[in-house]
């Protein structure tokens, strides 16, 4: 069964800022989701059971740039029908930039777009809720995807890569590390059709060595700042010259540290979109 521990924490005094930080911080120690309060008081966060340790949790906490206190409990959360859990309690229907549409296959009151984007998410991040998603698929949607060869590094439930391969891309690899996600992510790629084009490979930055170098049209990464800029040298070996990055996970307030990582690396910045103090960056490899 899919176990997974509920952590639950609270901070004093309340800080979206904080909640926000907080989650990209545990994203590194393996939590797959969230819940935070919209005061910023509360944070549920979901781990599977055997990634979850009190120390990580810890080291997350310390790693944080706000003032405030946090504290957690934490409860085992025995494996279950995670889709049953979302249609009850989380995942409703969206459409972004209004030629988007992402729900699941129990939903029947579905807003009419373009692409169609069918996901069961289970317990795998990614539903399309999140504003990076949405300054992601706008990304993809102002770029030329047809015949183009595409990385979707840290792909959780699969949305953007199912989005690439919808918009004509030749082939399309999502890497994820989570072992879960990733079947959750190859699952909602034959529910959409895009098998042929969509491979979905368990693993984490290592697993682009298999990719030739500069073979890669566009390179997506919708993670978190201390792993792009950590893997962004392995990102940029694959993509060809010309060939365009989009970044997310981060605020904007971070893109100089993205820019000093990326610019030695041939990586120049076009622009950048920006969603509730989340940022897209756009780059392209000289």
């Amino acid at each position: 069964m899919n176990d997974y521990y509920e952590v639950d924490f609270r901070l004093e005094p309340p800080t979206v800022d904080g909640c926000d930080l907080l989650a990209d911080a545990l994203g590194a120690a393996g939590f797959e989701s969230f819940e935070p309060d919209e005061s910023g008081a509360s944070m549920k966060a979901f781990v599977p059971a055997p990634l979850f340790d009190t120390a990580s949790v810890g080291e997350a906490i310390a790693s944080l740039p706000v003032a405030a206190a946090v504290t957690f409990t934490y409860t085992f959360v025995e494996g279950r029908d995670w889709n049953a859990e979302w249609e009850k309690n989380y995942f409703l229907p969206i459409l972004i930039g209004s030629k988007v549409a992402v729900h699941s296959s129990f939903h029947t009151d579905v807003p009419e777009a373009e692409y169609d984007i069918v996901i069961d998410p289970k317990m795998a991040f990614g539903t399309g809720h999140h504003a990076t998603t949405t300054l992601m698929a706008q990304g993809i949607l102002s770029s030329e995807c047809e015949g183009r060869a595409v990385v979707d590094m840290g792909t959780g439930t699969g949305i953007l890569a199912i989005l690439c391969a919808m918009r004509g891309a030749a082939k399309v690899t999502a890497v994820e590390i989570d072992g879960f996600a990733i079947e959750n992510a190859r699952e909602n790629i034959a529910l959409n059709g895009v098998s042929s084009a969509v491979s979905a490979i368990h693993g984490d930055a290592s697993a682009l060595d298999a990719l030739p170098e500069a073979s890669q049209d566009i390179f997506l990464a919708n993670i978190n700042r201390n792993i792009i800029t950590a893997d962004i040298a392995a990102y940029a070996r694959t993509l060809r010259s010309g060939g365009i990055m989009l970044l997310s996970g981060f605020y904007v307030a971070d893109i100089p540290h993205i820019i000093e990582a990326a610019s030695p690396l041939g990586l120049e910045q076009l622009s950048f979109d920006e969603l509730d103090s989340w940022a897209c960056l756009r780059l392209k490899k000289a």
